[in-house]
């Protein structure tokens, strides 16, 4: 007997010792071998002496070219660097299920670009050795990405896991480009606010006050009272980033939509059960009940939208710019709104989103050989020139130098054939589409964010922006275990009573109830996971 137990031990003793040693020869392999690290140049270009192949599985998105392994700009960089890809372009509504095909046969590309790997297979397939650690390898082999990680702490705390290590490259807003880090923005229509002779509405009341106007008042001229005061796109979410800072919730950006910080206590909270959030509700009812929302709001579609835009229909919306969208008829008679002041004079605007944005967006698996030469590819598009040559494209093709910097040529901004300007960079370059790892800032981005007024407008909110804004947190796989479920089930069951108390379906006598509900939902368990990922954010 005690000889078996001591068997046991020992068996227990070696399995032990085993497992520590393959974590540490797996450790020891992370990188290429010896031939393949040599292979790498010192010099910022080419990347390798002797070519190399990469097999990378790519996100396509519906505006980006068709065919990424023709495209000017990465037929170039080919040339420049050495590095020959083939890419495997896979569109959005099959993008999910073929990555996860992909994750779970084993049958894995040296890079996932621009595929949307989501935060918890980030951890999973990280802990596992399927992704690996880029930590080691971006301080030696990328010293454009580690530049903007040092200078951005919260960049890099936002980005680290909770086992210490980085997994993926991002996409980076510039924390100076305030415009894209908005992206849609509220718009008011100046050439109606004259007419009704109405200052731009700074409170919650002079809005509601100006949107009443706008329905009862024949402003576009056409003998019908067809004016819409308010609308957007994607539901009531970009109306909701809007007015929630002028009822003090979702007060830590545009990523969290369920918690924030109690401004009573400092703490970390569950908002849409706060009497705050109901006030906001009890607001956007009346106003949707008036009839002064977009009646089919959560049913309108762009094309929808747009369309009653050109009819001139809209006294205000929250969306991307209007002359872009709407045409210069239109659109140049919105102004930028104004960050709205509460009833309990509450001020700020917190539809903003953190810098760091969509980390699965570039992953190197354990099946690539070359990782530092694959990293260095990257982190060349993150350097002045490269980001030049990936937004704008090819001096001479695409862009030309001026004295007020690089411009792109008229073939481009007015295509013979009538291509938009997106349609006609898409020929050339990969940008358009988005979802790219890279740093996007205001020198090269070719968007509607950086136009003259959408950058007024991003000035107007600027002094009433919130002061902090969270990036999204990371778990570890215990934690993802129980977020998948609870996450999901509070998610949807607060979305659908937000809705059903907007419009009517719910009246707000039932308020004590919903808060019932969703604190049997486990709400505690969900609250402990978000502290423990936060603490650890604010640690990192």
């Amino acid at each position: 007997m005690v000889k078996r137990v001591l068997m046991v031990i020992v068996g227990a003793l070696l399995f032990t010792f085993s497992l520590s040693a393959c974590s540490k020869d797996k450790e020891e392999e992370i990188g290429g071998s010896k031939e393949a690290v040599e292979n790498v140049t010192e010099e910022e270009l080419p990347i390798v002496k002797e070519p190399i192949e990469l097999d990378i599985f790519a996100g396509k998105a519906a505006t980006t070219a068709d065919d990424w392994n023709d495209v000017l700009l990465l037929n170039e960089y080919e040339e420049m660097t050495n590095v020959n890809i083939t890419w495997n372009q896979v569109p959005a509504d099959g993008l999910d299920e073929k990555r996860n095909l992909a994750l779970a046969s084993g049958d894995l590309p040296d890079a996932f670009y621009a595929a949307n790997v989501s935060i918890s297979d980030i951890q999973t397939y990280g802990a596992q050795g399927t992704f690996i650690p880029l930590n080691d390898l971006l301080e030696e082999y990328a010293p454009n990405i580690s530049k903007v990680l040092d200078e951005n702490p919260d960049i890099r705390k936002g980005l680290t896991f909770p086992d210490g290590n980085i997994y993926s490259v991002p996409t980076v807003y510039s924390p100076d480009f305030l415009s894209l880090l908005i992206g849609a923005k509220g718009w008011i229509n100046g050439d109606w606010l004259e007419q009704l002779e109405m200052e731009n509405p700074e409170t919650t009341e002079e809005f509601y006050a100006y949107l009443k106007a706008v329905k009862e008042t024949d402003l576009n001229g056409n003998g019908k009272n067809d004016e819409i005061p308010l609308s957007s796109v994607a539901e009531m979410s970009r109306i909701i980033h809007w007015i929630s800072g002028a009822f003090g919730v979702q007060n830590k950006g545009q990523l969290h939509t369920l918690v924030d910080e109690d401004p009573a206590t400092g703490n970390i909270r569950f908002f849409p059960v706060s009497a705050s959030y109901k006030e906001m509700l009890v607001y956007l009812n009346r106003l949707f009940e008036e009839g002064l929302i977009e009646q089919n709001i959560y049913t309108l579609e762009v094309d929808q939208h747009l369309g009653n835009a050109a009819d001139n229909l809209y006294g205000a919306v929250q969306f991307f710019n209007p002359i872009e969208l709407y045409g210069n008829d239109v659109g140049s008679q919105f102004i930028p709104g104004n960050a709205l002041e509460g009833p309990n004079g509450d001020k700020m605007y917190t539809g903003i989103t953190s810098p760091l944005r969509s980390l699965g967006n570039f992953i190197i698996t354990s099946e690539n050989e070359n990782p530092e030469a694959t990293l260095k590819w990257l982190d060349y598009f993150w350097s002045d020139e490269g980001a030049k040559m990936f937004f704008m494209g090819m001096e001479g093709v695409t862009y030309e130098e001026t004295d007020d910097g690089p411009q792109l040529v008229e073939e481009i901004t007015n295509h013979p054939d009538g291509l938009t300007l997106t349609q006609a960079l898409a020929q050339y370059i990969i940008n358009p589409g988005g979802n790219h790892p890279v740093m996007v800032t205001d020198d090269y981005f070719t968007g509607s964010e950086n136009a003259p007024s959408d950058k007024e407008a991003a000035k107007n909110l600027e002094p009433h922006l919130i002061e902090e804004i969270w990036p999204s947190f990371t778990y570890t796989a215990e934690e993802n275990e129980e977020l998948s479920i609870l996450r999901t089930d509070l998610e949807k069951y607060v979305n659908e009573m937000q809705a059903a108390f907007i419009t009517g379906e719910k009246d707000f006598s039932e308020w004590e109830s919903y808060v019932e509900t969703v604190e049997n939902m486990n709400l505690d368990k969900y609250m402990e996971i978000q502290k423990q990922a936060y603490d650890r954010y604010k640690e990192n």
